[in-house]
């Protein structure tokens, strides 16, 4: 594939799925602008301005720039210190019939603008496909692991337990927010259209000798053409840079939760209980061999910061416009929108295939929940205690004796937790010692954790899924592999 086919970032050629690397390429920007000059002539003439058959043939036939094209454009910027012209006459060397009527009464963020509408709401289809296919990992995961108990955690502190499944859900349900927030997003593009200098079509008002009438269809026309389903009614030379802010609003939000769910994966690792995937030949550390760094997640959690903070740039951007433009918006728009839609790309593809490997540790599980629980269920044994016809402040005293003792063997000596021994081995507890295990049986301890999993899968994951256009995706989504 070619450079110019492709995004030219690091970032972007070694991470970026190949379609969203495409989408913000040149080869595909200056398509796009000469699809956008097509469809603006077909209009015109339509109207009745006299633009010949050859011209508009010449168009269609050279909507795609070759290499010479694009030496030959970007000698022409060199020259005229202007990209939008340069392509201007260089589409006019490969239609010469359309030379005298590309770009007709449009100026350049007609097709500058119009472009980013147009590629940034391919970008959210994109997006919107690759985050179901995440939902659709994690929900299977989340099901397999319904009703496999875990210590909670409340100020990363020891706390009651949930499931595996259920700490899953809760990932789920951020990402299922941030499925809804990018299809608003979508879903609320418009069009700038054709809207002259200033936005107020006095170009195209003189082309059409006065007709109102005719300047406003052409407006319809030319967003019909181009796949909109209405213009915005009311702009300056730009679209308000505040759609910006709109639509990266929903990506940083993404970023948010992606930062959330490998943060959790990565103190999951530590503590040995679920890891990411880990290749046989993988080296976590060229100095500990031993190392198995959770770096994928690590990743995930350095580009969703950068992506989070892109949405400042639009922020920013969109207050500073001064009256009807101001060029400071160009070169600080030609980095942040694609670099926010390729970061957030990656961010879900590495997810993704985070996702699809996550090796969970029951044994450790288990292991950390007997340490914790013994004090967890101290509440427990008192009330079999009373209802065995003990006295309850009694019982809480000898229990909080006893908890206090085999918290100085944890603590202080650095030994197993041994209050269940301490209570067996007391006589005060001879009439609940044939039901300790019971008492201390974790699946006691999850509350409604496993049926919370199915009701939320049932009610909310599979309605969102259900979508006809991300079921299509589901159907087509393979494994994930990433390049390093």
């Amino acid at each position: 594939m070619e450079a110019y086919e492709t995004y030219q970032t690091p970032l972007a050629s070694r991470y970026a799925s190949k379609e969203m690397s495409h989408l913000f390429s040149s080869a595909n920007r200056f398509k796009t602008w000469r699809e956008l000059w097509l469809n603006l002539a077909i209009a015109e003439k339509q109207l009745g301005l006299p633009i010949a058959d050859e011209a508009i043939e010449q168009m269609k036939a050279n909507l795609d720039l070759t290499p010479e094209q694009f030496d030959i454009a970007a000698k022409e910027e060199k020259k005229r210190r202007h990209d939008v012209m340069a392509h201007v006459h260089t589409f006019g060397q490969v239609a010469p019939a359309a030379a005298g009527i590309i770009h007709l009464g449009a100026t350049s963020c007609y097709v500058t603008d119009n472009a980013d509408l147009i590629f940034m709401r391919t970008a959210l289809t994109y997006l919107l496909k690759s985050l179901a296919v995440l939902i659709s990992r994690l929900t299977a995961f989340a099901a397999q692991y319904r009703a496999l108990p875990t210590l909670g955690f409340t100020h990363f502190q020891p706390a009651q337990l949930t499931t595996v499944g259920k700490r899953a859900t809760l990932w789920i349900q951020e990402l299922l927010w941030d499925l809804r927030n990018i299809k608003r997003a979508r879903d609320d593009l418009g069009f700038r259209g054709v809207k002259g200098t200033t936005g107020t079509q006095a170009s195209f008002l003189t082309l059409f000798d006065g007709d109102h009438d005719k300047v406003e269809e052409l407006d319809k026309l030319v967003t019909k053409l181009c796949g909109f389903e209405y213009a915005y009614p009311v702009t300056s030379q730009t679209y308000s840079r505040k759609i910006d802010v709109d639509v990266l609003a929903p990506l940083a939000s993404l970023g948010a939760t992606a930062h959330k769910i490998a943060t959790d994966l990565r103190l999951l690792a530590n503590l040995k209980e679920v890891e990411e995937p880990f290749e046989s030949t993988q080296i976590g550390s060229s100095a500990m061999a031993y190392k198995r760094n959770p770096m994928r997640s690590e990743r995930v959690c350095s580009l969703s910061r950068h992506l989070m903070v892109l949405h400042q740039n639009a922020l920013m951007t969109s207050s500073v416009q001064w009256f009807e433009r101001t060029l400071d918006d160009s070169a600080n728009r030609r980095v942040t929108l694609p670099e926010a839609f390729l970061t957030a790309d990656i961010v879900l593809s590495t997810l993704r295939n985070v996702s699809e490997g996550l090796v969970v540790y029951p044994k450790v599980i288990a292991r950390r929940i007997s340490q914790e629980l013994p004090f967890m269920a101290t509440e427990n044994l008192i009330m079999a205690i009373v209802k065995k016809g003990g006295d309850r402040q009694e019982a809480h005293e000898k229990i909080r004796v006893l908890s206090h003792e085999a918290g100085h063997q944890v603590k202080n000596l650095g030994l197993e937790n041994d209050l269940i021994d301490r209570v067996r081995g007391d006589a005060y507890f001879d009439p609940i010692k044939g039901d300790l295990d019971e008492l201390l049986d974790p699946q006691t301890f999850i509350g409604r954790a496993p049926e919370q999993v199915d009701k939320f899968i049932k009610e909310w994951v599979e309605p969102a899924l259900a979508d006809e256009e991300l079921k299509e995706a589901l159907g087509k989504a393979g494994k994930v592999e990433l390049n390093v």
